[in-house]
């Protein structure tokens, strides 16, 4: 609904909403990497899956979680730019610069991440079985039957790259926000504050998502009920709860809602 709106809607087409867009449709493909697979193991009561097919849903969930962080931290940027150098935002946030923030965005990650499921399909498996909703990278690299320095290393840029970098520039962007902010007027933080309060929901939603789900990943002696909860709240929680904070807190997406079922009604009526 929410990308449905956004792609409408003209008034829509700015760099913030692009981004939403594109986090939006990320989300997307976290399920899709997961919910086929769901379904086909209920539907045939089996639970097996090709060790080809786990790499790649390994590469799709972590493309997912990392396109988000690093899509958020742009965000941030962006939210940075519009309120500290509001008269140079259109410069700075040109159609050309969004295109690439887009395009490196998802190339970035992709390729790190290629390399990284390149890496770990290299070695040979000695386990075959993992007791979780879907693999993920720690759970088949623990089956490994050789622990490679190169990978871990390699896991540890990774994640240094698109997980605690995309942080800390997030971090620091609210904290110059905040640093303008306090020289500004009453009216001024407050509407300064209330278009970043969406992003700053969003940004711990996902945080907490990952960091659940690494903590969990450290422990695997846990109960089933356990391990489908975390899972699912990875998966599945974000996408959901994202559209709804947007749709709630952002005015302009509500008026945008609003007259796209007001046209629906209308149409429906006039037929």
């Amino acid at each position: 609904m929410l990308m449905l709106v956004i792609y409408i809607d003209t008034n829509l087409h700015k760099p913030m909403y692009i981004f939403l867009f594109n986090l939006a449709g990320n989300g997307l493909v976290g399920c899709l990497a997961v919910c086929p697979k769901i379904m086909d193991s209920l539907l045939r009561e089996t639970q097996d899956m090709s060790y080809g097919g786990c790499l790649l849903q390994v590469f799709a969930i972590n493309l997912y979680a990392t396109c988000a962080y690093v899509n958020l931290s742009i965000m941030a940027y962006d939210r940075y730019v519009s309120i500290c150098k509001p008269l140079q935002y259109h410069t700075i946030m040109n159609p050309s610069r969004v295109k690439l923030l887009v395009f490196l965005m998802y190339c970035i990650p992709a390729a790190m991440l290629f390399v990284q499921v390149y890496l770990t399909s290299l070695v040979p498996l000695c386990g075959y079985t993992i007791n979780k909703l879907f693999c993920d990278n720690l759970a088949v690299v623990n089956l490994l039957c050789v622990r490679s320095p190169l990978i871990n290393l390699y896991g540890i840029f990774v994640t240094a790259s698109l997980v605690a970098l995309p942080f800390f520039l997030v971090m620091l962007s609210y904290i110059l926000i905040l640093i303008v902010c306090w020289k500004l007027s009453k009216e001024s933080q407050n509407k300064a504050l209330s278009t970043c309060a969406p992003h700053l929901i969003t940004f711990t939603n996902y945080s907490l998502a990952i960091f659940f789900s690494v903590v969990y990943n450290r422990y695997s002696s846990v109960s089933k009920e356990v391990n489908v909860l975390v899972s699912a709240q990875f998966i599945f929680f974000p996408p959901i709860l994202n559209p709804l904070i947007y749709g709630i807190r952002t005015k302009e997406i509500r008026k945008a809602i609003a007259k796209l079922l007001r046209k629906r009604i209308h149409v429906i009526s006039y037929t």
